[in-house]
C-alpha cells in the first residue's frame, strides 16, 4: 500500500522532475535528509521506485506507475487547493481531506467521526485545522446540522477523486507485481442486472477467482452521482440522450428495443392486429418517470394521437412485474433483451405490436479522463464481448 502522506507524494514527484535530491531539498527548502527520509519511507510502502545512479535519481516502471496517478491526484487537488489558499499545498494532510468528506456528506461531526473511526474533536480539529490555514470558513454551522460552502464542496469532490486515483496506484502497483489489489464497483442498472452482468461476472471469476468485485444498484440518478464522486469505476446500462453532464463518456455497445408483456393466457396474448385501443384497456406495469425505456412506451400513444394510460404501477423490477402480470390482466413494458429469458421460459409472452422502431442505446458510462486499472479494463471488455449481436 502506498504510504499516505501528500507531503511525501509531493516529494516523490519533485525529484522524479529534479532527478536530484539536493536540488529538490533546495527547490523545496527542506534539508537533503529530509527529503531522503521521505523517499525512505514512500518506498518502504510502495517499493522501489527509482534507480540511483552518479547522474541522479530515475523513475523505474514502479515509479512511472506512481508518478502518473499522483499528479492526476494532484492535478484535481491543486486547482482548487489554489483558490482557496496556496498554503494548503504544503501543510493540507490526507486525514484532513478524509475529515473534510466525512464532514460534507455527514452535515455533522458526530456522524462523521462514526464513520471514520475517529472521536468527535479528532474531526472537528482537522477541519478547523484547514479552515484556519484558508483563514475562512468552510462550513455554515446551523440548528440543521454542518453545511458545506460551495467551494468546500468542491474541495470535497476534488479530494474525493484525487483519493480514487491513489487507490487506483494500489491496484496496479500490485498488478505490476503480479498480485491482486483494489476492485472493480460496477452501478447496475435493471437490464445489466437481469442478463448482461451475471454472464460476464461468470466469466470474469473463472479467470480471477478472488478479484473484489462489487456491484451497486440503484436509480440512474444516484448511480450517476456515485460515479461522478468516485465511488464507482463505471455504469452499466440505458444512455442518456444527450449525456446529462460534461463530465462523463457514454460508449454505446448495442441497442434494445422495447417489448410489450403479458401473462400467456392474457386476453391480448393470441390476438392479432393490436390497437392502441386494445392496449388502453388494461392496466400496465412501467418503469418510472424519467427514464429511457419509459419515453420511449409513452410515445408508443402520443404517436398515435393518445394519452398515455394512466392505471400505470411504476417499477422496473422485472420480478414484481412478473409477479404481477401473471396474477393480473396488467401488461408489462420493459427492456426485450431483460425479458428475452422469461419468454423463452413461457413465464410471459410478448404481444404482437410493432416496438422495432423504439430503441434505446445500452453501454457503458464513466468519468471524462477516467483511466481503468487493468481489472477494470478486463471487466469493461468482457461486457463488451457479450452483447447482443442482432
Amino acid at each position: 500500500m502506498i504510504p499516505r502522506n501528500l507531503r511525501h507524494l509531493r516529494l516523490f514527484s519533485a525529484v522524479a522532475e529534479l532527478k536530484s535530491l539536493t536540488t529538490t531539498s533546495e527547490k523545496w527548502h527542506l534539508s537533503q535528509p529530509a527529503v531522503t527520509q521521505a523517499i525512505s519511507k514512500l518506498e518502504r510502502g510502495a517499493g522501489p521506485l527509482f534507480e540511483r545512479t552518479r547522474h541522479g535519481f530515475f523513475l523505474n516502471p514502479r515509479g512511472e506507475v506512481l508518478l502518473r496517478r499522483v499528479e492526476r491526484a494532484f492535478g484535481l487537488l491543486d486547482p482548487i487547493l489554489a483558490d482557496i489558499s496556496p498554503r494548503l499545498r504544503i501543510s493540507l494532510t490526507y486525514a484532513q481531506l478524509q475529515a473534510l468528506i466525512a464532514v460534507s456528506e455527514s452535515e455533522n461531526f458526530t456522524l462523521a467521526a462514526r464513520r471514520l473511526g475517529l472521536a468527535q474533536p479528532t474531526v472537528h480539529r482537522a477541519v478547523t485545522q484547514i479552515e484556519q490555514e484558508a483563514a475562512r470558513s468552510l462550513f455554515e454551522r446551523t440548528s440543521f446540522g454542518i453545511l458545506p460552502s460551495r467551494l468546500c464542496q468542491s474541495l470535497a469532490q476534488a479530494a474525493r477523486l484525487a483519493i480514487y486515483e491513489l487507490d487506483q496506484a494500489d491496484a496496479e502497483l500490485a498488478e505490476f507485481d503480479g498480485g491482486e489489489a483494489g476492485s472493480v464497483v460496477i452501478g447496475a442498472m435493471p437490464l445489466s442486472r437481469s442478463v448482461l452482468l451475471p454472464r460476464a461476472l461468470a466469466r470474469f471469476r473463472q479467470q480471477y477467482s478472488t478479484f473484489a468485485v462489487r456491484i451497486i444498484d440503484g436509480t440512474y440518478d444516484a448511480l450517476l452521482g456515485d460515479l461522478r464522486r468516485g465511488s464507482l469505476d463505471f455504469l452499466v446500462g440505458a444512455l442518456r440522450e444527450p449525456a446529462p453532464i460534461g463530465d462523463v463518456v457514454q460508449e454505446r455497445l448495442f441497442d434494445d428495443r422495447l417489448a410489450l408483456l403479458a401473462r400467456p393466457d392474457h386476453p391480448l396474448a393470441r390476438q392479432t392486429n393490436l390497437t392502441i385501443d386494445d392496449l388502453l384497456d388494461f392496466p400496465w406495469v412501467v418503469p418510472r418517470q424519467g427514464t429511457p425505456t419509459r419515453a420511449r412506451f409513452e410515445t408508443i400513444f402520443t404517436s398515435a394521437g393518445k394519452e398515455p394510460p394512466q392505471r400505470l404501477v411504476e417499477s422496473g423490477s422485472l420480478l414484481l412485474m412478473r409477479g404481477l402480470l401473471t396474477e393480473s390482466t396488467h401488461l408489462g413494458c420493459i427492456s426485450r433483451y431483460q425479458a428475452q429469458s422469461e419468454c423463452d421460459h413461457g413465464l410471459l409472452v410478448q404481444l404482437p405490436f410493432a416496438t422495432d422502431h423504439l430503441i434505446r442505446p445500452i453501454g457503458l458510462t464513466y468519468r471524462d479522463k477516467w483511466h481503468p486499472t487493468q481489472m477494470q479494463r478486463r471487466m469493461m471488455d468482457l461486457i463488451a464481448d457479450l452483447v447482443p449481436t442482432a
